[in-house]
């Protein structure tokens, strides 16, 4: 018994028909007919000399042989697709699929999307606001926007400008805070999407950061960062704001930081793609303009005394 493979064609074949466990509806998918299909399968039973199938009077099943080849054949054509896919991919200059956090997605990408069209009316931007990790060719995604400490090197990846976090509020609050200590007679919002930060950035840190021992646990709680945000807009209180996604509300007024402290942890975002990809035409153009949105607010960030949450750790 020869150890090469069969034609391709009778592997697809056996694969569509083990999956459906029907040759009709294998056939219908592979747009042949039935006795096509049936001949395939045929020609690969004889090329490894034992049945793949059990015929029976309206169905099929798989025999011993068939289960074994079932689910190399699968994870083949899966492989073959994804392949094929990526460098397809690779020549649609006109097309970038981007991932990002939900938070990242609302308070940064989608306040800033009509400046990209405009700069780059020949690309497409396609989003997927997810935190799950994603895989760059299984989930067709062209570039990552993530927040964390951990960085792969066999991507390509850019640090994005430090991460902050800082008081902030509306204008009408602002009036009302003079001095750290104001904050206590006010209902503070904790976004808790950064409590797996270690040290810690919270309130407590920021407190600690200009010289208050003070550890406030009561007020309103969100678990997505842009949902945080959104309550302090809406006058509900005080929110511990990071830079990324309350800077364009800083920046036009919506929100005031009345402190010049802020503190910064380990972590930041980062943009991320397979390595090669960050010269292709359209990832170039993302990566620079977001750099570039990056830069007309460098300004504030600038203003800011930044205190490293591990100096003020407990």
């Amino acid at each position: 018994m020869s150890d090469r493979l069969p034609p391709l064609t009778a592997l697809r074949a056996f694969e569509a028909a083990a999956r459906h466990l029907s040759f009709a509806r294998a056939a219908s998918e592979l747009n042949v007919t039935p006795a096509a299909l049936s001949f395939q399968i045929k020609s690969l039973e004889q090329a490894l000399g034992a049945p793949v199938f059990r015929r029976l009077n309206r169905a099929v099943e798989l025999t011993e042989a068939g289960r074994t080849l079932a689910p190399g054949t699968s994870e083949g054509f899966e492989t073959l697709n994804r392949a094929w896919r990526a460098a397809h991919r690779l020549q649609d200059d006109a097309t970038l699929t981007v991932t990002a956090g939900p938070a990242f997605t609302a308070k940064w990408l989608a306040p800033r999307l009509y400046e990209f069209a405009q700069a780059h009316p020949e690309i497409e931007l396609r989003f997927s606001a997810s935190l799950r990790m994603m895989d760059f060719e299984r989930d067709e995604i062209d570039v990552a926007i993530r927040f964390g400490t951990s960085q792969n090197s066999d991507l390509y990846t850019l640090p994005l400008a430090q991460e902050w976090v800082t008081p902030v509020m509306t204008p009408n609050l602002a009036k009302q805070v003079k001095e750290p200590a104001d904050l206590l007679r006010m209902p503070l919002i904790f976004d808790d999407s950064i409590n797996f930060l270690e040290p810690p950035c919270d309130w407590a840190a920021w407190f600690r950061a200009v010289g208050m021992n003070h550890a406030p646990q009561h007020g309103p709680r969100f678990s997505q960062a842009d949902h945080a945000i959104d309550a302090a807009l809406a006058g509900v209180g005080v929110v511990l704001g990071r830079r990324a996604l309350i800077i364009k509300d800083l920046h036009e007024g919506r929100l005031i930081a009345p402190f010049r402290t802020a503190v910064a942890p380990d972590a930041r975002f980062r943009f991320v793609c397979p390595k090669g990809a960050e010269t292709r035409p359209p990832v170039q153009a993302f990566r620079n303009w977001i750099l570039s949105e990056i830069a007309k607010t460098a300004h504030l960030a600038d203003a800011m005394t930044v205190i490293l949450a591990s100096d003020v750790a407990p």
